[in-house]
């Protein structure tokens, strides 16, 4: 009997430790990799917040401008964040700089100048769409008011 409890804890602490080491640690390598607007040492945590950020103000999800392969049987796909084959996440890219721009360079000195205005991001133009509404005529009909 008690070879067979001895082999029973050899046998959990070796699948406790194959399943531990299924758990990828953190390495240098899976740092994001061809970052052209943002901060090469962005955490992983602001990297994501700021992905969800244009997702939201954009109303698409990571395939939009990611490419993700679908894999059989998984469900998930696999995803090639690196990548540049899609040209949205290349606009993505010119429209960080523009926005970059205009709150540093237009809003950014109207702030000096007293209260200032809010920063702008992509929800400001987008709100939701993948398109900036940049016409009255885009603007949602609301109820008209009366004063």
């Amino acid at each position: 009997m008690r070879i067979n409890k001895k082999l029973l804890l050899v046998s959990l602490l070796c699948t406790g430790m194959i399943f531990l080491q299924s758990f990828k640690q953190k390495h240098d390598d899976d740092k994001p990799i061809n970052l052209k607007v943002l901060s090469k040492d962005i955490s992983e945590k602001d990297l994501h917040t700021i992905m969800k950020s244009f997702s939201m103000s954009l109303g698409v999800r990571c395939n939009y401008c990611h490419v993700a392969k679908e894999i059989p049987g998984q469900n998930h796909p696999q995803w090639d964040f690196a990548s540049d084959d899609k040209k949205e996440k290349n606009t993505a890219r010119e429209m960080m700089k523009m926005t970059m721009a205009i709150n540093s360079d237009y809003l950014g000195k109207i702030k000096t100048m007293g209260d200032g205005l809010e920063e702008i991001r992509c929800v400001t133009c987008h709100m939701g769409r993948t398109t900036p509404i940049i016409s009255v005529d885009s603007l949602p009909h609301l109820p008209r008011q009366e004063h």
